[in-house]
């Protein structure tokens, strides 16, 4: 059955992909991530790759770093790996039972550039924190992960439990009600999609959002969150590309 969700509306559709787009999403979804030219061929060519096509964005991927060759193996870079092991991650996150604990990250370095202070921030959103107000950033502690240990060049880290109502602190840092109705919406153009192309563009933009899951405790989520179907309507589509990979 469709999920609907009234309020959700038809949001923007899903870009076109690349061929650059296409390459990786097929290699961020094989494990291991690397494949020879005569397997990729065959795997873009329902997505409207060409072999030419292909050849010329293989060539400006390992140009660009985005790529390592070997011979006539293709794989992705430390960059990309660590992208893919993020990816990994926010369909099978790995939480604990939550005790009330909040992790609390506290930036204490000054003087850094703008590109620093960007790439922190950008490390720290995938960390999964939210920032309460400028360099005080913090989450529920339901995450199995420890925090990096160069936090602590930059930041004072510790855990704790905030005065504030843990479901009124929520609503502050995240915006849940928009993050499930672009959910909904995702769901139901994945499965309308009628063409490999259209698909392998639908679930690119479904695990984008599912990067910015913020995974929270089930006693903090709105009911009927989608994150799970999101999750599990990625994971099929996963296996399918897999079986895809097998099948040669």
């Amino acid at each position: 059955m469709r999920m609907k969700d009234p309020e959700a509306g038809d949001g923007p559709a899903p870009r076109p992909l690349s061929a650059r787009s296409v390459v990786l999403s097929v290699l961020l979804g094989a494990h291991p991530p690397r494949l020879p030219v005569k397997d990729l061929l065959r795997l873009v060519e329902p997505f409207g790759v060409g072999g030419s096509t292909l050849r010329a964005a293989l060539s400006r991927m390992v140009a660009a770093g985005d790529l390592r060759r070997t011979d006539a193996v293709y794989g992705l870079s430390d960059r990309l790996l660590a992208r893919q092991r993020r990816q990994d991650e926010a369909v099978r996150p790995l939480t604990r039972g939550w005790d009330g604990d909040w992790e609390m990250v506290v930036i204490t370095a000054t003087g850094r550039d703008p590109a620093a202070r960007a790439d922190l921030r950008s490390r720290l959103g995938e960390l999964r924190l939210a920032e309460l107000r400028e360099g005080v950033w913090l989450r529920p502690a339901n995450l199995e992960r420890p925090l990096p240990a160069h936090l602590n060049d930059v930041a004072l880290t510790y855990r704790g439990r905030p005065d504030e109502p843990a479901p009124r602190l929520v609503s502050r840092l995240w915006p849940l009600p928009a993050w499930a109705r672009t959910a909904y919406t995702l769901l139901n153009r994945a499965e309308a999609a009628g063409t490999p192309a259209a698909r392998l563009a639908a679930y690119a933009a479904v695990v984008r959002h599912l990067l910015t899951d913020p995974v929270l405790p089930p006693e903090l989520l709105p009911p009927d969150w989608p994150g799970e179907r999101l999750r599990a309507a990625y994971a099929e589509y996963q296996r399918e590309l897999a079986g895809l990979l097998r099948s040669g």
